[in-house]
């Protein structure tokens, strides 16, 4: 027996004949009566009694009725979850991204793609820009949030452009430029540096000349901004972490070449439903996050 059996005999039990079951189904009636036979040959019972009135369940039927219902139930509930998994509102979403884009732009944007799509299973990680989006190509994640500079153009993936992402300096309050608009290299040569391993400043710091001291190496960015805090050092961090600054640091705008990054997403080619919906908040957030 398949699920056209199992409808049918449902239908045939509800409607009481073999022709209120056709009618429902948009069967002939001679279809459903040779059909519900073939079961009942198949089944080696009886299914129904069949007398002037109509047709009733067997034993037998009201057996099979009762599960017949639960397998179709059972399938309809398998179709609609189907059908919320196509349209992004349910399923597993597998997100990645960089640490920078964890202090708000991925965040934000996660919590209004479940907000909207309670049903949504957010599975997450954090790693590299080329780690992140090689899980991408290799199927292993839906989307990731990464820095566009380090990615081979010919990268097999969509690779989207969400923000400009301008680096700070972050310095201890009274420090002597503390008060300037904003701060270029050549202003601060002979300052000491805390960088992470790797940091986002390697890249800017490998093209100046000279390159600037690192005195400091920690991991952790709580750590950092203690080391900035306590006059140790200055670091550099990126525009979209400035809300987790703590507020003895003070940040100013870098300014000259390399002074900002490009923050994208990148997706496969074809993209599932609920990522395309989280790439729409992104630009959301992001644009709410561009600096004014």
């Amino acid at each position: 027996m398949d699920l056209v059996d199992l409808r049918l005999l449902v239908a045939v039990a509800e409607g009481g004949s073999f022709t209120a079951a056709a009618q429902r189904l948009r069967y002939t009636q001679s279809a459903v009566s040779r059909r519900v036979a073939a079961l009942e040959r198949a089944a080696e019972v009886a299914l129904f009694h069949r007398d002037a009135r109509g047709v009733r369940l067997t034993a037998a039927g009201e057996v099979l009725n009762r599960h017949a219902r639960t397998v179709l139930r059972a399938v309809e509930d398998a179709e609609a979850a189907v059908d919320a998994v196509r349209a992004g509102a349910a399923g597993p979403v597998r997100i990645g991204s960089v640490p920078t884009g964890n202090a708000a732009l991925v965040p934000r944007a996660l919590a209004r793609l479940e907000q909207r799509n309670p049903d949504v299973e957010l599975r997450f990680r954090e790693g590299g820009s080329v780690d992140l989006a090689e899980a991408v190509v290799a199927g292993d994640l839906d989307l990731a949030v990464v820095f566009a500079s380090p990615l081979d153009r010919r990268l097999p993936a969509d690779v989207i452009v969400l923000a400009s992402d301008p680096l700070m300096v972050a310095m201890p309050r009274g420090h002597r430029l503390s008060a300037a608009a904003s701060v270029g290299l050549a202003d601060l040569a002979g300052e000491r540096w805390v960088q992470g391993a790797p940091d986002v400043a390697d890249e800017l710091f490998a093209a100046a000349d000279p390159a600037p001291e690192c005195v400091f190496r920690v991991r952790e960015w709580t750590a950092k901004q203690g080391f900035v805090a306590a006059g140790l050092g200055l670091t550099v961090v990126p525009s979209l972490a400035a809300e987790g600054v703590r507020p003895d640091v003070v940040l100013r705008p870098l300014r000259g070449a390399g002074s900002a990054r490009r923050v994208a997403a990148v997706l496969p080619r074809t993209p599932a439903p609920a990522a395309r919906k989280l790439l729409t908040l992104l630009r959301e957030v992001a644009a709410e996050l561009a600096p004014r």
